[in-house]
């Protein structure tokens, strides 16, 4: 009886030690995730902050990632006609035009592959959106559209209900830790870094066609005085927006101060 005793209680140390590791294993992958999500939100604010740096004075590369693509110089369009009216050389003409080709053929092929892989970022932002619908019992459906350089994914009101609009949150902080958290869940399953626009119930829109007013009254106001004007602060996403808009006007601006205090001031061109 004893023996029996001991072989019990051995397996019940063996199957707590084995639950111990168990645990110890995933409280280890649940620290990783953690860390990499901290990661990936040092990276979008520093990306953020290296992307509002240009636009007019300051336009850059990259949602952010959002103070960019206010204007895009491709080093293809400065290859003018330099021929001075000489167009004896039948055969460099012939050349060059092949190489032409070739180029526009590449840049073709580049631009394909770019458009497959926006389409492919939205299609896993979607698969991934609607899981957590589900998951979290809430009505909505999902739009997947391009805008620009960049997917562009809406949680929309659906025919079984309106989309709650605590996925928006307070001045949007709900719904940029919602994007954050989409942009993973894409360059995990891409391998490539994410720079895709999330919106909710239209939130981003509405707040982008109220910006669009804001940033033409400051250009009136800075082209009438000729002096330069500070707006309020604004996230990087706004920001963006009102840097195209004093692009597109011909003036100029900068962002500065440090989140959450981050603002732009207009000037005269």
């Amino acid at each position: 009886m004893s023996e029996v005793q001991h072989d019990v209680t051995v397996d019940a140390t063996q199957v707590n030690a084995s639950d111990e590791v168990s645990k110890s294993n995933e409280i280890v992958e649940l620290n990783e995730v953690v860390e990499l999500n901290e990661s990936r939100s040092a990276e979008i604010v520093g990306d953020d902050e290296a992307d509002s740096a240009v636009s007019g004075v300051e336009l850059g590369a990259g949602e952010a990632d959002f103070e960019t693509d206010s204007t895009t110089v491709d080093s293809d369009d400065s290859d003018g006609d330099d021929s001075d009216g000489d167009d004896s050389d039948g055969d460099d003409d012939e050349s060059d035009e092949a190489a032409g080709g070739g180029a526009s053929a590449r840049q073709g092929s580049r631009s394909r592959s770019r458009v497959a892989l926006l389409e492919r970022e939205g299609e896993v932002a979607a698969d991934f959106l609607e899981r957590l619908l589900d998951i979290a019992d809430l009505d909505g459906d999902i739009d997947v559209d391009i805008d620009g350089d960049r997917a562009a994914v809406s949680i929309v009101d659906s025919e079984e209900g309106r989309v709650p609009r605590r996925l928006v949150g307070a001045d949007g902080k709900v719904l940029d830790a919602l994007q954050e958290l989409t942009r993973l869940a894409v360059q995990t399953a891409t391998g490539e870094r994410s720079r895709l626009m999330l919106d909710v119930a239209g939130f981003r829109a509405d707040r982008r066609s109220a910006l669009v007013t804001l940033a033409r009254e400051s250009i009136a106001q800075v082209r009438a005085s000729g002096v330069s004007m500070a707006l309020a602060d604004m996230t990087a996403f706004e920001r963006k927006v009102v840097h195209d808009e004093v692009t597109a006007a011909g003036l100029l601006s900068e962002s500065e101060g440090v989140e959450p205090h981050r603002h732009i001031i207009i000037s005269p061109a």
